[in-house]
């Protein structure tokens, strides 16, 4: 890797000399500016501390710091002279870094997990030493490509809990079981590994299925779990179309048995259903199997994996045939049958279950769970997996998230600064001055314009200083401010 200097934007290495001489302060917030989400007026925050561990600390320490500085400068100087030419950028502010040894820099933050309402700040940052005035919105590239993710998907998926814990409230026996009801599949979509570990493990802050491994890394490293001791997440055996093909078309009965009675005689197993027929399978080879499968020490797991998910699963009325008409539950009912429960819904035997996770959406996670509920059946028959078509239909912009410079000093006096486009609907118009954060009402505010006495106080507390991280929460910490 190189210079973590360097993972800018190029226009950045230059502001030092384009701020007002005497300049020795510049104070800046992030910020979720708006929601491009109807039913989200609120944003998880969740991502800082990866950011400071493995950028500030890890990447600073081994790429910068501790590695020979003739080599460090050189290798700055030729990128930047190679990139903008004639433009006389310089070196000896970096060598001044180098030389200080630490990022003099204090972070004040809001505790992660906590959701803030759109246009509260989630973090502020500034610099400590007046020389370094440049570096704090040098930072705002890294900050912004690292940590929008994890706040994004985290915000999602805890959306998608909201939805699965209110139907399992109104219709099951079991409403604990939404902890796996979403599941995460998205890894293979998403825009390369980090974006895709960085999502998980926003997901993994409202459930625990996933079949993302690196995302429980990277939450044992950065956010104090341990999975000998905690659940961080999980999965179950399964299958993929290549296995249900190699097992060929004229024995698939046979791959199915083969596979719940020898290769995974006991335990859960999902089981792709739809590699030809899939209503062959829930109308043929599952009545045929049902004695091994009601017999069998664990769970069988019918996933669909094409079509319409909300009529696949819970029935198309206007269907061509009776299958169709009934959708994946109601035939496994047909099959297997199950317990009403005190609420009057139904639930499918403990050893049969369903998954369907093709092209999930909040929309379609909301409409199955309403249609099985108007079908007399309860929302915690079928687990739902959260893909890329979720998790990666987003961007920075999805809410709105910048780092904006609302103060600083120059020759020893404060500035109020703020932008106000008068060609922008009010997304862009950011706050003023210093600033604090208040709780009211069980939901964060922002003050802005405060004096630096009051910004002392409020709900930032400092999480990192020169150097230093102060703060260093724990996964169970976070995942107790999702819940609250």
């Amino acid at each position: 890797m190189s210079n973590p200097l360097l993972l800018t934007d190029g226009y950045k290495v230059d502001h030092r000399r384009q701020y007002p001489t005497g300049t020795t302060l510049v104070y800046s917030n992030w910020t979720p500016r708006k929601s491009r989400i109807e039913s989200i007026d609120e944003i998880v925050f969740f991502g800082l501390q990866y950011f400071i561990k493995k950028y500030i600390l890890e990447d600073f320490e081994t790429h910068f710091f501790k590695q020979p500085k003739e080599e460090v400068i050189a290798a700055y100087s030729r990128r930047i002279n190679n990139y903008l030419g004639e433009n006389q950028v310089g070196t000896k502010h970096i060598e001044d870094l180098y030389d200080l040894g630490y990022i003099p820099m204090v972070i004040k933050a809001l505790p992660e997990g906590f959701s803030v309402p759109v246009r509260v700040p989630m973090f502020t940052m500034y610099n400590t030493l007046p020389e370094f005035f440049w570096l704090t919105n040098y930072f705002e590239t890294l900050v912004s490509a690292v940590i929008w993710m994890p706040c994004t998907s985290a915000t999602i998926a805890k959306q998608y809990r909201k939805v699965l814990d209110k139907y399992a409230k109104e219709t099951s026996s079991m409403p604990e079981f939404v902890d796996w009801q979403g599941h995460d599949f998205s890894m293979r979509g998403m825009a390369g590994i980090e974006a895709g570990v960085c999502s998980s493990s926003g997901h993994l802050l409202s459930f625990t299925g996933t079949d993302t491994i690196p995302a429980i890394d990277l939450l044992e490293k950065y956010y104090n779990a341990n999975s000998d001791k905690e659940l961080v997440g999980g999965s179950v055996s399964a299958t993929e179309h290549s296995v249900m093909c190699m097992g060929t078309f004229e024995d698939e009965l046979g791959t199915f048995r083969r596979l719940i009675t020898e290769v995974y005689p006991k335990g859960v197993l999902s089981i792709v259903s739809d590699t030809w027929d899939l209503w062959k399978v829930l109308t043929e080879y599952l009545p045929k199997l049902k004695n091994e499968i009601t017999n069998r020490e664990g769970k069988v797991v019918i996933r669909p994996d094409s079509g319409d998910p909300v009529d696949i699963i819970c029935g198309n009325p206007q269907g061509k045939n009776e299958n169709e008409k009934k959708g994946v539950i109601e035939l496994l009912w047909d099959t297997f049958g199950g317990t009403v429960n005190a609420k009057g819904y139904k639930e499918l035997i403990p050893q049969i279950g369903a998954i369907y996770g093709d092209s999930i959406t909040i929309d379609r996670a909301t409409q199955i769970c309403e249609r099985l509920k108007e079908k007399g059946f309860a929302s915690t028959n079928v687990v739902l997996g959260i893909g890329s078509y979720t998790y990666q239909y987003n961007t920075r912009d999805t809410f709105g998230f910048a780092m904006k410079t609302t103060y600083g000093e120059v020759d020893g006096v404060g500035r109020e600064i703020f932008k106000d486009p008068v060609t922008d609907d009010g997304t862009k118009k950011s706050a003023k001055g210093l600033m604090k954060i208040i709780s009211e009402n069980n939901t964060y505010k922002l003050v802005d314009q405060v004096n630096w006495e009051l910004e002392k106080t409020g709900e930032l507390k400092e999480v990192f200083r020169d150097g230093e991280l102060l703060i260093d929460l724990t996964l169970e910490e976070i995942r107790k401010n999702i819940r609250k």
